[in-house]
């Protein structure tokens, strides 16, 4: 909207609010040809719409009509005066006047990535220039957890096409090589074709780094299995296939266990799962000594754009009211005013939904997701006079940071669980509850879901077996006998 409407500014930006200059003036007469053949195009518009019959005059006053859903829900008010719009909040990205102090993109970026780390770690290898191509074409193929899907065969085909044998020949022997000194980089594992070769790739790593190990050699034949069999935990096939007894297959399996299936895993980590929450809260302590805890709640300035009008290209269109053209800039001009008030009024509504939200949950933000309460859109909803729709639109991508971590807004929602008294236990408690429950259990002898069951009712809360296992796969614990100790 920044590039397309001259009459929008960031707040940021130092432009000298005085009489309109020549250069506002010229844009203004520029502007006239494509503003009459935009005009019918922004007519059609939903910010156009609202300004639709409005004649040549100052519009500074919102219209009565104005829809009342997810772009504002009618408690901004409209400011008199061009230079009035744009709240006080910092613009996207700012420092909050300190320039030392890092965003969070500024952390996303500092953070390197699998790419680049092998990309490192090849400078060092005394390579020819074709053997370099080679390694880096490999590195800039490897998906996110550093596997290569694509064979060396296809890879060459891509690049020479199937009608120079001599030269696909060739292409496939440079990838042979640089396939192997990929896979001496680190991570271990890195390069890998499938699961079981990089399984494979790091057992042979152990064993040059500490030496040959009975239960490493017996784990190097678990890999040349079915790996649904090692997926299944499947002792006694694998006993059959490999003709070991079940104390060798049993400790092998615990040494596989500690393998990293997925070596490219935590660069994956740092660069996708960072997240700027939209809303800020903060514990402070009640005044008077009481110790109760209060919690503040606050947008986060660095997602809030400060925008306003550009008072200069305002005040020029103002003085050449009845020119050609006027009436199509008049246009965009009204849709600059409509579009910072349904920016405002987005973030307000966010930060009304996240007040209630707190008041709803305080619980939660003492004590954590053991004290989580019931709560529906439509509780929220018919609390502050909105639709269903606006409040799940509102709490969907959205991110609160409080003092349990940084949550999306749905994830304080969530329906109830009957209980003895006749109350009701929220699903999120619930789950807790489940994690809480596995995570003290005895490796040896993993709680069923039927016994989760029963723990629950022991608690008070009616939730049956199947109840219980689409909590734990939603929480993605494996079933007991994936979670039984070797």
């Amino acid at each position: 909207m920044l590039d397309d409407n001259p009459f929008l500014e960031l707040a940021t930006e130092d432009i000298p609010q005085d009489e309109p200059s020549a250069a506002a003036d010229s844009l203004l007469e520029a502007d006239v040809y494509a503003a009459d053949e935009a005009s019918y195009s922004i007519a059609d518009s939903p910010s156009a719409a609202s300004a639709e019959g409005q004649k040549d005059q100052d519009l500074s006053t919102p219209d009565a009509d104005m829809p009342s859903d997810w772009e504002g829900d009618g408690s901004a008010e409209m400011g008199a005066d061009d230079g009035e719009w744009g709240g006080d909040a910092a613009a996207r990205g700012s420092r909050n006047n300190d320039d030392d102090a890092p965003t969070a993109l500024d952390l996303a970026g500092a953070h390197e990535s699998l790419t680049d780390y092998l990309l490192q770690q090849s400078l060092s290898l005394r390579l020819s220039e074709l053997d370099r191509c080679a390694l880096r074409f490999l590195i800039e193929n490897l998906n996110d957890d550093g596997y290569l899907e694509e064979s060396l065969q296809e890879l060459a085909q891509g690049l020479a096409g199937t009608e120079d044998l001599e030269q696909l020949e060739e292409l496939v022997h440079r990838f042979t090589v640089a396939l192997r000194l990929l896979q001496s980089l680190e991570p271990v594992g890195v390069g890998a074709r499938d699961l079981g070769e990089c399984l494979r790739l790091q057992l042979q790593h152990l064993t040059a780094q500490q030496g040959s190990d009975e239960s490493q050699a017996v784990a190097l034949q678990l890999c040349a299995q079915p790996l649904e069999l090692l997926a299944r935990r499947d002792v006694r096939k694998l006993m059959q296939a490999c003709g070991l007894p079940e104390a060798k297959v049993r400790t092998a399996l615990g040494v596989i266990a500690r393998l990293e299936p997925k070596p490219g895993r935590r660069f994956v980590d740092v660069e996708r799962h960072i997240i700027v929450p939209d809303v800020i809260v903060k514990k402070t302590l009640r005044r008077g000594g009481d110790g109760m805890a209060v919690f503040n709640v606050q947008l986060n300035p660095d997602v809030m754009p400060k925008l306003r009008v550009h008072e200069i290209y305002a005040g020029a269109l103002r003085g050449h009211k009845g020119s050609e053209g006027h009436a199509a800039l008049q246009q965009r001009l009204q849709e600059a005013r409509w579009f910072i008030k349904n920016v405002q009024q987005r973030f307000d509504t966010i930060l009304r939904v996240s007040k209630a939200i707190v008041e709803r949950q305080k619980n939660f933000f003492v004590h954590g997701e053991l004290a989580m309460r019931p709560l529906v859109l439509r509780d929220i909803a018919d609390e502050l006079g909105l639709h269903e729709s606006t409040i799940s639109r509102v709490t969907t991508a959205k991110y609160m940071s409080t003092p349990q971590g940084t949550y999306e807004l749905k994830f304080f929602f969530g329906s109830g669980l009957g209980t003895e008294t006749g109350g009701n236990a929220s699903s999120t408690a619930v789950r807790a509850l489940i994690k809480q429950f596995v995570s003290a259990e005895n490796s040896k002898k993993p709680l069923s879901d039927s016994q989760i069951a029963d723990m629950l009712k022991e608690q008070g809360i009616e939730c049956a077996r199947r109840t219980v296992a689409k909590y734990r796969e939603a929480l993605r614990i494996a079933p007991a006998n994936l979670r039984k100790a070797l």
